[in-house]
């Protein structure tokens, strides 16, 4: 298989590695896999062939099954990996939020006081060791345009993914 371009990432993407890790699992600087993703550089064939074994395996069906309830939703919301924040999924009525597509994006960029101050709750709270599998965050106001996010309540909660990650459902509350 050609692993080139657009695919690359959303491959990538879809299993919720970073570029650093493809990078370090193929000897090569996290700046070559970003050209990869971009098209200014196509991967050699020993690097396709270490791309294929990294990705090789099929993607998990049950994290396949999330992303697509996710970007099927008609409720507002989106999946992002628990540790970087980048964006994995969203649903159509969260995408139309923002003014461009985010997928990949680390989101924590974007976050209000409120949800910054949540976050540094979360080990306290037992979230990362699975005693608090969801919470309820008051967000208050980002002041942004691109990426707004008003007063208000949202649900986290922390699915497993199949690669050991853990995603972070984000559910806005009405």
């Amino acid at each position: 298989m050609l692993y080139t371009g657009r695919a690359l990432k959303r491959l990538r993407l879809t299993r919720g590695i970073k570029q650093s890790h493809v990078a370090e699992f193929l000897n090569v600087t996290q700046a070559t896999v970003s050209r990869w993703e971009t098209g200014v550089l196509i991967p050699a064939e020993d690097q396709q062939a270490a791309l294929e074994h990294l990705f090789g395996r099929p993607a998990s069906t049950a994290d396949a099954a999330i992303k697509r309830l996710v970007e099927t939703s008609t409720a507002r919301v989106h999946l992002i990996c628990d540790h970087s924040h980048r964006l994995l999924a969203a649903s159509p009525a969260r995408r139309a939020e923002w003014w461009r597509d985010m997928l990949g994006t680390p989101m924590f960029r974007y976050a209000s006081e409120g949800i910054q101050q949540a976050e540094g709750t979360l080990q306290d709270a037992g979230w990362y060791d699975g005693q608090t599998p969801s919470i309820v965050v008051e967000t208050g106001p980002n002041g942004r345009d691109d990426v707004p996010i008003v007063a208000g309540g949202v649900l986290w909660e922390r699915i497993p993914l199949a690669d050991g990650a853990a995603g972070r459902l984000v559910t806005t509350l009405t």
